[in-house]
């Protein structure tokens, strides 16, 4: 009896699974060892960790149809470059301020000497007409005279300025074309009441300049006014 026993459990400590083989002095716990020689061969007994055929080919050409959608950049392609600083003198902004706020009379001062000077041009004024009008150009010159002072100064400090601004060149050339149509005005006034003045000018060409270097003023005033 004693040997059949022993007989017996040695069959079942060496029964295994069909196609596998137990290796010398080896044994068998479970189905683990199975799974494990299965995965060693390159199996898997597990049918959701297995990959579909051709999923690995259809991949690679997305992979390639996204890597040549991105952008390519120039290695040679200059950075853009970047603004410079440039530090102004407290006097600059001392006299920026002054010419900024004189330049709020400009348009009530050129309104008024219009609306007298036209009395004048009809032969309507009084003598306070004539006062008035006198009293304006003066003021109109001290005006300009502050100005041109001022903004000169400061297109001069800030000539070596990299980053000085087109608009503000083109403002003072218009500035200075109205100064000197201003003087002109000036010297083309008629000295009396019948339009004939001591220099040569009547009140048509007076005016007319007049006119024309208001006209340069208003526009140089407000390409700053608008791009502030």
């Amino acid at each position: 009896m004693m040997l059949l026993a022993g007989a017996a459990g040695a069959a079942a400590l060496t029964s295994t699974e069909p196609g596998f083989v137990v290796p010398d002095g080896g044994f068998v716990l479970d189905g683990g060892d199975i799974e494990a020689a299965s995965l060693a061969e390159g199996s898997c007994l597990d049918p959701s960790l297995a990959e579909e055929p051709g999923a690995t080919a259809a991949a690679e050409p997305s992979l390639a149809a996204s890597a040549s959608a991105l952008p390519v950049l120039d290695p040679q392609a200059a950075p853009a470059p970047r603004p410079m600083a440039f530090e102004y003198s407290d006097g600059y902004r001392t006299r920026l301020k002054i010419h900024k706020y004189a330049s709020f009379a400009t348009l009530p001062l050129f309104i008024a000497q219009f609306a007298v000077g036209q009395k004048l041009y009809d032969g309507n004024a009084s003598d306070g007409t004539r006062s008035a009008h006198s009293a304006l150009a003066v003021s109109t010159a001290a005006l300009f005279g502050v100005n041109t002072v001022t903004g000169v100064w400061n297109l001069y400090e800030g000539r070596k300025n990299p980053n000085k601004s087109t608009k503000r060149k083109v403002h003072g050339i218009l500035m200075l074309a109205a100064d000197a149509g201003f003087v002109a005005t000036g010297m083309l006034a008629p000295d009396d009441d019948e339009g004939e003045g001591g220099g040569g000018g009547n009140r048509s060409t007076h005016r007319t300049v007049a006119l024309a270097s208001m006209g340069v003023a208003t526009v140089a005033y407000l390409i700053m006014l608008i791009g502030n």
